[in-house]
């Protein structure tokens, strides 16, 4: 059964709260007029593409009202043109498309750039300003492609299922996520937004501060230093020890001590010069002929516990 015009004005009026917005309350819109006219004129507008799209549509169009952007009460709220263009062609002949498609099916969808800046236009700011340029357009992908507008519930800003949509595409971070040491991703406790904009960044990967340590530094503000003694490492790249997105070796780390370790500590193990060898990477005991016997099979960390810096006048080697 088709839902009547008077009913999508109710719902369209109640949005998906089930109250008038809030914009309402104002005497006058932005340009001077009347909300209550402007609902109007905007759910009359809407009236024109509703008539031939309903319910009967293979993909969802009249739950749009269900949204925040189909509360005709705010007049704030874009109406079907907005977003998809005047589109006379298409209201004079129906084998023309309309100005701009956003989902492939009876006509070929636009360009992602056509698509992004329909949605810029409204959903402009400081979180999108670097959107032109930055990975995902570059790989034409527009944000109808991820966020999915007529839907009642957009799973991107479910933070139970946000992850999901991102790993659509990447498969290799969410295969990491099911490992043995991960950052609590699955269960919603981070997302993958945490430490990622995925509408562009001034820092590499699209992450949310300028470097990798400010990002980790958001929730690790512990190892944020200064620290009296540094670890050069720690200072510079978080990832040079730890993979973020998952690991089979706890806590993330990319191989397991005293391999991560000898990756740079490959010399013998000095420990009769507290800052002179012993800082240029030998570590194991020059009266050991074998490094076997000084460091291999063994963890690091069982005397170099505090691996990310230490503020005690003996920490020169991050010991306890």
């Amino acid at each position: 059964m088709k839902l009547t015009h008077k009913l999508l004005a109710i719902l369209a009026t109640v949005g998906c709260l089930g109250v008038m917005a809030p914009s309402m309350a104002a005497s006058t819109t932005a340009d001077g007029r009347d909300p209550a006219t402007v609902a109007k004129e905007n759910f009359r507008k809407d009236q024109v593409c509703t008539k031939c799209h309903d319910e009967n549509e293979s993909a969802p169009i009249l739950t749009l009202y269900q949204t925040k952007h189909g509360v005709r009460g705010d007049s704030r709220a874009p109406t079907c043109t907005s977003c998809h263009g005047e589109s006379q062609n298409h209201l004079a002949k129906k084998d023309n498309p309309p100005d701009v498609v956003f989902k492939k099916g009876a006509y070929a969808k636009s360009d992602e750039s056509v698509r992004a800046d329909q949605c810029l236009a409204c959903h402009s700011g400081a979180k999108r300003m670097n959107w032109p340029g930055s990975v995902h357009p570059n790989n034409d992908i527009a944000c109808n492609d991820c966020h999915k507008v007529h839907q009642p519930k957009d799973n991107v800003l479910d933070k139970f299922k946000v992850a999901a949509v991102c790993f659509t595409c990447h498969k290799e971070q969410r295969a990491d996520s099911f490992k043995t040491s991960t950052h609590p991703i699955q269960v919603g406790k981070v997302v993958c937004s945490d430490c990622h904009n995925p509408h562009g960044s001034t820092g590499p990967r699209l992450l949310v501060k300028n470097t990798v340590n400010e990002t980790c530094f958001l929730c690790h503000a512990e190892k944020r230093g200064p620290m009296r003694f540094e670890h050069q490492p720690v200072v510079e790249d978080c990832t040079y020890c730890h993979t973020p997105h998952g690991s089979n070796i706890t806590p993330l780390l990319k191989d397991r001590p005293p391999l991560l370790c000898q990756d740079c500590h490959d010399g013998p193990h000095q420990s009769k010069n507290p800052f002179g060898n012993n800082m240029g990477g030998t570590q194991v005991n020059p009266t050991i002929t074998s490094p076997g016997n000084g460091t291999v099979g063994r963890a690091c960390m069982n005397c170099h516990s505090l691996i990310h810096g230490s503020n005690s006048p003996a920490g020169g080697y991050f010991q306890r």
